[in-house]
């Protein structure tokens, strides 16, 4: 298959699959039908070599820190369109976290554009990690949104292909999908950004997944999230198989965060993205204080943390989100998380 064409029948139009949201049956996300890249090898890259242009001085920062030590990044718990919100947050993770990670939401779909997010919490005080989506924005819209994200500054972009609008609350919504996450990578890197991408250990075909990284770094990537894929056993099993292919790039894991029953809600809702096993029954299973169960929640996630960092990794994404309402005290929650580890 020509690189430059994307597969017609991907609901993504995707020539660098599969995303993640491949159910753990082979289906699609929003097809009843398997996934059209499930039985092929990983496409090559077959783009522009990846650039070395100057890096942005958020890039350049960042670049700097985890060449120092492994970092701390924690998804945005704000609420959409809240300004108010934005600011709340910061300030309890101004200091205590390297860099928020501002991006997509299924509870969510509109959202403020990721450019002006960034422009808030780095007014704010706080490094971003951007998140930038194919879903809602053709080649020239993110080309614009990426000028902007050097110009504000931000510390990387993390580029992911996207939920399709028939999932989350706006189906209302026509999908873009002018590009893939890993053209996407490519996109930012000219653009000077630290770039990221994400892989889904346990989305089929698994066996896959690594060398779908490697054509992505090839892309330009230069760090990979990893999903939620049970623990840490599992994760060291797949940055071996990545690196044993060639991948060089920088691995920061996952690590899902559950503080009630709203927190928990968000994290089951993610796809083929498992827990480790027990984790969220010891956490609810803590007692019927909510403030154990908190307390719990809190404890469960600076272990699997740092248990992950001495893999070697170079950081961990502490990740989920809270129940609408409960987004101040989750920030408080995380930062704490932060703080030990």
């Amino acid at each position: 298959m020509p690189a430059d064409l994307p597969l017609a029948t991907c609901p993504k139009a995707m020539t660098y699959g599969p995303c993640g949201g491949v159910e753990l049956d082979g289906t699609c996300e929003v097809s009843p039908d398997p996934c059209v890249f499930l039985d092929i090898a990983p496409v090559s890259w077959g783009g522009p070599d990846a650039v070395a242009v100057p890096d942005q001085p958020g890039a350049a920062a960042m670049r700097e820190l985890m060449a120092q030590r492994p970092i701390v990044v924690v998804d945005l718990p704000a609420a959409a369109l809240s300004t108010s919100s934005i600011t709340a947050c910061a300030d309890v993770l101004r200091g205590r976290v390297d860099a928020v990670l501002a991006g997509d939401s299924g509870a969510a779909r509109v959202q403020f554009p990721p450019a002006y997010r960034a422009h808030l919490l780095r007014a704010a005080g706080l490094q971003v990690w951007t998140g930038i989506n194919n879903r809602d924005r053709n080649r020239v819209a993110l080309e614009g949104e990426l000028a902007a994200l050097a110009d504000v500054g931000v510390g990387g972009i993390h580029c992911v292909t996207g939920d399709h609008t028939n999932t989350g609350h706006r189906p209302d919504a026509k999908p873009v999908f002018d590009l893939d996450s890993t053209r996407t990578a490519s996109l930012a890197r000219r653009f000077g950004h630290l770039v990221s991408v994400g892989e889904a250990p346990c989305a089929p075909p698994t066996e896959a997944r690594p060398g779908r990284l490697l054509e992505k770094e090839r892309a330009g990537a230069e760090v990979c999230f990893v999903n939620h894929c049970g623990g840490v056993a599992a994760v060291e099993g797949f940055v071996s198989s990545a690196r044993a292919l060639g991948v060089g790039l920088a691995f920061i894991a996952c690590v899902p965060i559950v503080l009630d029953e709203g927190s928990a809600a968000v994290m089951e809702s993610f796809t083929t993205s498992p827990m480790p096993e027990g984790y969220l029954a010891s956490i609810l299973g803590a007692g019927p204080d909510p403030a154990a169960v908190r307390a719990a929640g809190i404890a469960a996630a600076v272990d699997l943390a740092r248990r992950m960092l001495d893999l070697g990794l170079a950081g961990v994404n502490l990740s989920g989100g809270p129940a609408p309402g409960g987004e101040l005290a989750y920030a408080e929650a995380v930062a704490e998380i932060a703080d030990r580890v």
